[in-house]
């Protein structure tokens, strides 16, 4: 769809209000119902309706009653609602013409006041050329279902978000400047992608410092994915810049390998075939074991951990508390680690002890029923140890304050037996099937209660 920004300087603030009414619908509804327009835009005169007949009119809107009366955004009114966005921040002033086409992103000139010129790009992920993004992108992680709208913002996060640490690190990338929605401003780069160049006067060099931007990435701890003649700009000077960052992905990634071994044949492949460039003069600069080409498992992690700062696809949790008794020094054996698994499912087990601990009190009580012994009654520490000194310390324990602890616990005992029969006996009482009941349940309970009178 073509972005006419003429339109954009007739829309009052009731446009745009709708317009977000709109979106804010959005985040629960595939189609927002027209009365929940209404309510959440809130106009003063009720004027929802027509001011949605003027968003239709530019395409901003798209009218679905099939189900039922209502409205969803389009990819043009969500490109409005960031550019006034980016307008009111002082961002920009002025959009200009299109300087690039791609599967899943346009790019526009854009302007501020003092004249700078810069780069504006609007993802525009669900393009025919470019559906199966649940497949070949990470946007999702684990979420089911998308909105084609939604998948663009997160898109356009991640891109931001890898443009600004790549740049902190040194990397030649674009500056970015700022992101609302699916929409990123970035630095303008004066020139032109690889693919479009013909000739080079230092070919070689220019190779050398391409392989080496991909093997700098994986020692980041980050793979590109999509590191081809497309996504490279070469200027005059040739000086390199690379672009398009929202598939990278971790180099803990299960791909991983494959990416990189991707990367580094797409380099070689399109420098081989357009300048003709012979690998085996080149591989002694570039690697120093005499091999053709980098490989992705010679490559350590020694220069930071932007896929761990980035929260990059394939960097698990696991790797981040690898990484971080890494960083402290606390890096411990397997059987250290069995050890502490096997404490856990200790204290899981322990957990279920109170159950147990209960039945045997019960068990005991109903023993001082039948005129056993008080003594017999011993905790299950005491009762399942063998060890003979614990014995004979209970045996010894003949004392008045004993006697009184131990017919104080039996009382709480008794009291918590109780309580618990009765609260047994109360959902029994009001389950909806309690009249077909032939004497089963209630004659139990009705046994259990006598018992306890007893006691």
């Amino acid at each position: 769809m073509k972005l006419d920004v003429d339109v954009l300087r007739y829309l009052s603030k009731d446009d745009f209000r709708v317009l977000t009414a709109v979106e804010m619908g959005m985040r629960n509804h595939e189609i927002v119902p027209s009365d929940l327009i209404g309510r959440i835009a809130s106009l003063k005169h009720g004027g929802t309706y027509k001011v949605l007949k003027n968003l239709l009119k530019h395409k901003l809107v798209h009218h679905d009653s099939s189900k039922y009366d209502g409205f969803r955004l389009t990819y043009l009114g969500y490109d409005f609602l960031a550019i006034k966005t980016m307008v009111n921040r002082g961002v920009f002033t002025a959009v200009g013409r299109q300087i690039g086409v791609g599967k899943e992103s346009d790019i526009f000139e854009v302007s501020n006041e003092d004249g700078t010129v810069m780069a504006m790009k609007l993802h525009r992920l669900g393009r025919t050329s470019f559906r199966a993004v649940k497949s070949k992108r990470d946007y999702l992680r684990h979420r089911s279902s998308f909105n084609w709208l939604y998948l663009s913002r997160l898109a356009a996060l991640k891109e931001f978000a890898f443009m600004k640490a790549l740049e902190e690190h040194g990397f030649p990338v674009p500056n970015a400047v700022d992101c609302n929605r699916h929409c990123v401003v970035m630095s303008l780069i004066q020139g032109y992608p690889l693919v479009q160049v013909k000739q080079l006067q230092n070919p070689e060099t220019v190779f050398e410092t391409i392989i080496g931007l991909v093997v700098r990435l994986a020692e980041h701890g980050l793979i590109h994915c999509d590191f081809n003649e497309f996504n490279i700009m070469i200027d005059d000077d040739e000086k390199v810049t690379m672009i398009d960052f929202p598939q990278m992905v971790s180099v803990s990634h299960r791909n991983a390998q494959m990416y990189f071994d991707r990367d580094i044949e797409c380099i070689f492949k399109f420098f081989g075939k357009r300048f003709n460039l012979s690998f085996e003069e080149c591989s002694d600069d570039i690697d120093d074991d005499e091999s053709s080409r980098p490989s992705f498992s010679s490559i350590t992690k020694t220069a930071g951990f932007l896929d761990k700062e980035l929260a990059a696809s394939g960097f698990t949790r696991k790797d981040e508390d690898d990484i971080q008794k890494f960083i402290e020094g606390d890096v411990e054996d397997d059987d250290v680690s069995d050890d502490e698994h096997d404490s856990e499912l200790s204290q899981t087990n322990i957990k279920g002890f109170d159950s147990l601990h209960l039945d045997q009190e019960e068990s005991t009580s109903r023993c001082n029923e039948e005129g056993q012994v008080v003594e017999n009654l011993q905790s299950p520490e005491v009762g399942q140890s063998g060890d003979p000194e614990s014995q004979n310390l209970s045996s010894n324990e003949g004392d008045e304050n004993d006697d009184t602890e131990l017919v104080k616990s039996l009382a709480k005992q008794r009291r918590r037996v109780m309580a618990a029969a009765r609260k047994g006996h109360h959902k029994n009482s009001t389950s909806r099937n309690s009249y077909k009941d032939k004497g089963g349940k209630s004659s139990n309970n009705s046994k259990i209660q006598k018992q306890l009178a007893s006691w």
